[in-house]
């Protein structure tokens, strides 16, 4: 399939044998298959606007049209994919409009997270969100797998969300971090971003250490606005969409 809809056979270097990675762990079957179209979408195997006939689902990965149905309503409720009538399933391709509002939530909400975790945030806490971010800049060290590196900064927000005793800013904010899982994928992709990323979220631990929350929080707002611009932009490039720099 192509981004425009169409079907079209893969070259076998381009094929990834979605079907092997299913039954490799102990997890119920529709879990496994949920956590593989997730993985194929955000490493752009599927790539935005492109559609997920349930058919070549079905054959790709080997499992019934039931399972499919269930992995596509959770990748939906995800905000990874959409349905369309006479369509059907598609990843879905967020407008500026969109993205720039989502990026706004999480950039307040974040800030609010940011500053309560600075100021009441044990010190054991503390060590804790520190030895997350070592972990995270392991993972860029590493093999600079996107994935990866997603799973490794969803651990280092948990942290930072738990620490800052508000529940309700700990769901809502997680919520938006899922709805923006695709532009975190292209964000990450961009030459050079996951090491940028670590050392603005290093500037904001370093800020959280010394209990200083106005600094913390103007690097929480400088790191969004850097990964904003580089999701935006590597969205553009993966799907074609006019975003500019003009338009941010």
């Amino acid at each position: 399939m192509t981004a425009s809809g169409n079907s079209a056979p893969r070259s076998s270097a381009e094929s990834v044998d979605l079907a092997a990675q299913v039954g490799r762990v102990a997890a119920p079957l529709r879990q496994q298959v949920l956590d593989v179209l997730r993985q194929a979408i955000l490493s752009f195997h599927y790539a935005p606007g492109q559609r997920l006939v349930e058919r070549e689902l079905i054959e790709e990965i080997g499992v019934s049209r039931t399972t499919i149905r269930e992995a596509l309503r959770e990748l939906a409720a995800e905000g990874l994919v959409k349905t369309i009538p006479q369509k059907g399933a598609v990843v879905v391709v967020p407008s500026l409009q969109e993205a720039l509002e989502l990026y706004e939530l999480r950039a307040a909400l974040e800030a609010l997270a940011v500053r309560r975790f600075t100021e009441v945030a044990s010190d054991d806490q503390v060590a804790e969100l520190r030895a997350a971010l070592e972990q995270l800049a392991d993972v860029v060290n590493g093999d600079g797998d996107t994935l990866r590196i997603l799973k490794a900064k969803d651990h280092f927000y948990d942290v930072l969300l738990r620490g800052c005793g508000n529940r309700s800013v700990h769901s809502t904010l997680g919520g938006v971090q899922a709805r923006l899982s695709l532009l975190r994928a292209t964000s990450l992709a961009q030459p050079g971003r996951t090491a940028r990323s670590a050392q603005e979220l290093r500037a904001m631990v370093e800020a959280i250490e010394a209990r200083n929350p106005d600094a913390a929080v103007r690097a929480s707002n400088h790191h969004i606005e850097q990964a904003k611009r580089a999701g935006l932009e590597g969205l553009s490039a993966t799907s074609g969409l006019p975003f500019s720099n003009a338009s941010l």
